[in-house]
């Protein structure tokens, strides 16, 4: 998976470099929202970008919601698009 992940970060970073604009990645092996979270702080970020899948409340109820989750642990303002 981290092969897999680093060659999709790296077309992101050289599609980036193209257009001009700063990318960082950073890697975590801990629960998403909290990776998410901590990487933002890390990073000095001013907001976070997520996308939201717009699953049901019943899904998001059994399955959880990574982007809920964020939202409930980062003082960092949180973009969603859906």
């Amino acid at each position: 998976m981290r092969e897999v992940g680093d060659k999709v970060l790296d077309k992101v970073r050289k599609e980036a470099d193209r257009s001009g604009i700063t990318f960082n990645s950073v890697t975590t092996h801990t629960e998403a929202s909290s990776g998410i979270v901590e990487a933002a702080k890390k990073q000095q970020c001013d907001v976070i970008f997520m996308a939201s899948h717009g699953r049901g409340s019943l899904s998001t109820l059994i399955l959880g919601s990574v982007t809920q989750k964020v939202l409930a642990r980062s003082r960092i303002p949180l973009l969603v698009y859906r």
